[in-house]
């Protein structure tokens, strides 16, 4: 089955990406500061739902290519490498305040806001491409079953993702407005964050598969 130090090295990655301010992180400090705590944590609920739908396409359609060809798994290799190349570039080149949220955001209903997280984390491509082309990284087809491999790691990353935007929900409904001046910080948090995303892409990048 899946190594401690490949679970390890997975689990620090996963944590990276979900830092990374983006579509999900913004929905659910955008809700938290316009409508509470509550609503910040239904939405990161909504949007750990609609991570379950881009695992189990993983699940689905990455163990059979993973298993059966090798050229896959290389050209998977380097995309993934180049993913979080581009991630790291991007957070460290990026102006964005994310913390710039709208206050007057139109207050809806729970159900609806966990409906709104959904479909946020499904047309997120960040998702997308994680599940894509990182994912494959850790999976040894000859340590085990594939999908579930496969499976074990897309519910971490989707569990890590989720204990995140609650973070981000009580700190938003608590001290949203103080956040929303602090620029520094997210400017020093993109460029500590697109560093560490750039060191895991030269490792995954110069790594053999097991």
């Amino acid at each position: 089955m899946i190594s401690l130090n490949d679970f390890l090295l997975f689990a620090f990655a996963s944590l990276m990406l979900n830092i990374t301010p983006g579509n999900d992180m913004l929905y659910v400090a955008t809700r938290s500061t316009s409508q509470g705590i509550k609503a910040g944590i239904v939405s990161s609920l909504g949007i750990m739902a609609g991570c379950l739908v881009h695992l189990l396409a993983a699940v689905v359609g990455l163990s059979a290519i993973i298993a059966n060809s090798a050229i896959a798994f290389s050209v998977i290799k380097y995309l993934g490498a180049a993913y979080l190349f581009y991630l790291g570039i991007k957070s460290i080149l990026s102006k964005q305040n994310l913390f710039r949220v709208n206050e007057k955001m139109e207050k809806k209903s729970l159900p609806k806001i966990f409906q709104q997280g959904v479909i946020t984390n499904v047309l997120n491509p960040k998702v997308a491409l994680f599940f894509l082309a990182f994912l494959p990284q850790f999976i040894h087809p000859e340590k085990g079953n594939t999908a579930v491999q496969i499976l074990l790691l897309g519910s971490w990353f989707n569990f890590s993702g989720t204990a995140v935007n609650i973070v981000v929900a009580v700190l938003f409904g608590k001290l949203g407005n103080w956040l929303s001046d602090k620029q520094w910080f997210v400017k020093w948090q993109n460029k500590i964050t697109g560093f560490l995303l750039i060191v895991l892409g030269l490792k995954v990048a110069l790594s053999s598969r097991k």
